[in-house]
């Protein structure tokens, strides 16, 4: 490889660390190349990258970069698994693939800027995917949601049974009421006033008859 290749190589290698969440260090050693592509092919799936590069210019694409703690475990081959979106689809792939075949040997991973001892690797390849995850999410989130619509619909059940029972009893109490004999008003009877009379009553003499007219006589003149 020239020297400008190479520059590129580290160059491009650089760029794709600096945009990784993850990267795991493995040792593909007793993997033909049908059992690497078909390792690829896996990760791939998995948005994660497989790159068999020599240690040297791996070394120097660690150089300044989040992963450069790294570097002490870029001994033999040596192969850089990237993970773009997912810390655990990537430790899943290579752990279950490595139970099938014995390889590849993870040599050391990192998060960051943390390594990864191998407990804790597998420990991540033992955690549920990203998928799962978050399915499981939404469906912590639908539960609570779910039991709240179905509490909205018996209160709105309830209420509608408590208008139309209320609608059947005002209804019974009007034909009731239509179907009453009618009651007949009863007048209470008149009482007229005596009549009285328009001729005035003379007032009664104390002996019982009336009160002799007086006449007065017209005196002689002396």
């Amino acid at each position: 490889m020239r020297s400008a290749e190479k520059v590129q190589t580290v160059t491009d290698l650089s760029e794709r660390l600096g945009g990784a969440k993850c990267l795991y260090l493995t040792d593909f050693t007793g993997l033909d190349v049908a059992a690497i592509t078909d390792l690829r092919r896996k990760l791939a799936s998995a948005d994660v990258e497989y790159i068999v590069v020599k240690n040297t210019l791996a070394r120097r694409a660690l150089e300044g970069g989040p992963y450069e703690a790294l570097s002490p475990w870029l001994e033999g081959p040596s192969a850089l698994a990237l993970s773009y979106d997912d810390v655990v689809s990537a430790a899943k792939v290579l752990t279950d693939f490595a139970k099938e075949r014995e390889k590849p040997r993870i040599k050391a991973g990192a998060i960051g800027s943390q390594v990864l001892s191998l407990d804790e690797i597998r420990s991540i390849a033992a955690l549920p995917s990203r998928e799962v995850l978050l399915s499981q999410v939404v469906g912590s989130i639908r539960a609570p949601i779910a039991n709240l619509v179905g509490t909205l619909h018996a209160l709105l059940a309830k209420f509608v049974r408590t208008v139309d029972a209320v609608r059947a009893l005002r209804s019974e109490g009007s034909e009731a009421a239509e179907s009453a004999p009618a009651v007949a008003e009863v007048s209470a009877p008149e009482v007229s006033a005596p009549e009285v009379s328009g001729t005035e009553n003379t007032a009664a003499h104390p002996s019982g008859g009336s009160e002799p007219e007086v006449t007065e006589t017209p005196q002689d003149e002396a």
